[in-house]
Parts: structure tokens; C-alpha cells; sequence
């Protein structure tokens, strides 16, 4: 506004227009009541509506988060049954000792050792599994003893050699007396 509107308008508010003084005050009272009851409450509810956005989609973040988290614990759950299952088909049903004992006794026969005795001690339940300890008594050469203890590695059952006790036999070059407890492990279910 360049000065000489200025005058103009104090001008004509001092010549007393009342009904233009008037229209005036109405327009900035209206202008007030349109800000304190329009524009601020909505801005309020704007600046509210905001918050709850943000407040929300913090939450989403949280949630897909804990999504991918889940997911990551499903693939490890499912990691861990998979090993569960193999470890399981490694242990015969308690149902099926007999058939391992004769593996055991017939990979001995084949490698050329003599049992001299062959016996089982009392079982160990645990949960899960029974461990089937068996006291043998094996005599023969020692690289048939070494043979006959690659084939029960390799036989599809999990066994652990507990003790091993070799002496030498004192008549025949290279002949061992093996004394040991092969432990042999099954499941607790029935089969």
C-alpha cells in the first residue's frame, strides 16, 4: 500500500462512515470467530490425526518386524524338527534290540574275533531315549578288531564305545583281548 491509500482509508474512517466501520469490525470479528472456532480445532485434529499416524505406523514397523522375526523362528523351528526326525531314524524303537545285538554279534564273527562274552547292563532311561549299555568280551587280531570297530561307525545307529580295554595276548603275535562297553541307543516310544 503506497501512502496516499492509507490516508484514504483513515480518511474515510475519520469522515465517520459508521456503516463501513461496522462491515469492518464485523469482518475481522468474523475472521476471529472462523480462526478460534474453525481453523485452530481443525489444525488440533490435523496435528492429533498425525500423532495417531505416526503412533501406528511405529506399530506396523514393530509388527512386520516381529513378523520377519517369527518367520526367521519358523525356519528354525522347522530346521530343528528336520534334525529331530534324523536323529530319531538313528534310534530304533527299544523293540528292535535284538536286531542290533545280532548285527553287533555278526560284524564280530565276520571280522574273525571270538566273543568270549557278550552281555548286556542295566539300561539307562532318559527322555527320549534309552541308552542300552553291552559288556563285550572279544578276542582276535588287532586289525580285525580295528575293522570290526569301522563297520559298527558305519552301521545307521548311534552307539558310543564307553570303555576299551586291549591286552595283548601273550601266545600269538598280534592277537588282542578287547574288553569294552559299546553303548547302543533307542527311543523311549514303542515302535
Amino acid at each position: 500500500m503506497t501512502s496516499n491509500s492509507k490516508r484514504s482509508i483513515g480518511n474515510q474512517l475519520q469522515k465517520g462512515n459508521p456503516r463501513k466501520i461496522a462491515f469492518f469490525i464485523l469482518l475481522l470479528a468474523v475472521a476471529y470467530v472462523a480462526y478460534q472456532y474453525m481453523i485452530k480445532p481443525a489444525n488440533k485434529k490435523l496435528a492429533d490425526d498425525k500423532a495417531r499416524v505416526q503412533t501406528k505406523l511405529a506399530k506396523l514397523a514393530d509388527f512386520e518386524e516381529a513378523s520377519a522375526t517369527a518367520h526367521g523362528l519358523t525356519k528354525q523351528l522347522e530346521q530343528l524338527q528336520e534334525a529331530i526326525k534324523f536323529f530319531e531314524s538313528k534310534l530304533p524303537p527299544k523293540s528292535e534290540i535284538h536286531k542290533v545285538l545280532e548285527q553287533v554279534t555278526l560284524i564280530a564273527q565276520q571280522q574273525g574275533l571270538k566273543p568270549r562274552t557278550i552281555r548286556t547292563l542295566a539300561e539307562k532311561d532318559n527322555s527320549g531315549y534309552v541308552e542300552q549299555p553291552l559288556k563285550m568280551e572279544l578276542v582276535g587280531n588287532f586289525n580285525s578288531f580295528y575293522s570290526f570297530l569301522l563297520e559298527l561307525e558305519k552301521l545307521p545307529r548311534i552307539m558310543k564305545i564307553r570303555k576299551l580295554q586291549l591286552d595283548k595276548q601273550t601266545e600269538l603275535e598280534g592277537q588282542i583281548a578287547a574288553d569294552f562297553v559299546v553303548s547302543i541307543f533307542f527311543q523311549n516310544k514303542p515302535g
